[in-house]
């Protein structure tokens, strides 16, 4: 089952006993929680229907004898198990030793007064193990990876309608260039937003970049893609502008590299035909940040990103062994790439 059936499921009211959420988008996995939360407490009950347990100092027997035992003064109870080693192929932490048999036996005959969501901060589950399988048969296993860019993008017009306010793609572009790419950070931005625009507003592209201040990071992305549009005089202007921020030049030069270094990554895998989604993950990035490296690296050819990386790789040397003044060597370095 994917999670828009089950959310589904959930708000008609059938929700399942067990739940194995995984995957490394914490956000959407909080919001799910939240909404079996909302559909099975009370909020003048949470004190009693909900328990937290982490299985990296908790044994897995203590987590089923809670599941097993009735709730007090309400009809089901929730139960929150952070797991890093059961259903994972991680490496089991500290000195606890879970009695897997235990959690077996309780999976084949879940009780119905408990709601068990075991998550998982990881890509993949371990397919082979026991858990796994008899979550698969017995649960619902859920995968929550990042969105994709067009999806991200309509997610965040989304939150922006959820608050009674317009957003159209060109604002939520705009909101993704500034705040990066991390749904609770853009949420946060979103609900800021929103109330500078007011119940039934607009959210502009200009009202975003009036409040919504840029990271180093995407400071830096812009400057990549003003260099890639041949846009250099915008792009010294940040470089200045971080300047007066204080920030190393060494730390600006090594996020360039670093963008410079995906770029060209993106461009070698695309042309072996691997798909966004793919590359995504081979790269450890977001969907939306190998779409716009993409879109970047089309306009350089494969070779002047390779010569840009050594010639970054150069400065930074002459720059931490002190052989040429750090901001004029990252000056030159720019004005070079405008050439």
């Amino acid at each position: 089952m994917d999670i828009k059936a089950a959310i589904k499921e959930i708000k008609r009211g059938q929700v399942s006993p067990l739940y194995l959420c995984y995957g490394s988008e914490k956000y959407q996995i909080q919001e799910f929680i939240q909404l079996i939360q909302d559909q099975i407490v009370d909020p003048e009950n949470r004190d009693f229907a909900v328990v937290h347990y982490d299985l990296a100092d908790t044994q897995i027997e203590t987590v089923v004898e809670e599941a097993e035992t009735l709730p007090f003064l309400v009809e089901r109870k929730l139960v929150l198990v952070r797991d890093s080693s059961l259903f994972s192929a991680a490496k089991e932490g500290g000195k606890i030793e879970h009695k897997v048999d235990r959690l077996l036996t309780y999976l084949d005959n879940p009780a119905e007064h408990s709601v068990v969501v075991f998550t998982v901060n990881g890509e993949k589950l371990d397919e082979r193990k026991k858990t796994v399988k008899a979550m698969k048969a017995k649960g619902q296993v859920l995968s929550f990876m990042p969105l994709g860019g067009h999806e991200l993008i309509q997610w965040v017009i989304k939150q922006a309608a959820s608050r009674d306010c317009t957003m159209d793609e060109t604002a939520a572009q705009a909101l993704l260039a500034s705040a990066g790419v991390q749904m609770a950070a853009l949420s946060a931005e979103v609900n800021k937003l929103c109330l500078y625009a007011g119940a039934g507003g607009t959210i502009t592209a200009e009202a975003i970049n009036q409040l919504v201040a840029r990271t180093t990071e995407q400071n830096v992305f812009g400057m990549v893609e003003d260099i890639a549009n041949l846009k250099l005089e915008r792009a010294l202007s940040t470089f200045y502008e971080l300047l007066k921020q204080r920030e190393e030049p060494i730390k600006i030069a090594a996020l360039i590299a670093r963008q410079f270094r995906i770029m060209l990554q993106v461009k070698e895998l695309g042309g072996q035909s691997y798909s966004q989604q793919q590359i995504a993950s081979q790269l450890g990035l977001h969907p939306y940040a190998v779409k716009i490296a993409g879109e970047q690296a089309r306009k350089f050819e494969a070779s002047r990103l390779r010569s840009s990386l050594s010639e970054l790789a150069e400065l930074d040397y002459r720059m931490k062994s002190g052989r040429i003044d750090k901001v004029l060597g990252l000056e030159m370095f720019l004005l070079g790439l405008g050439a």
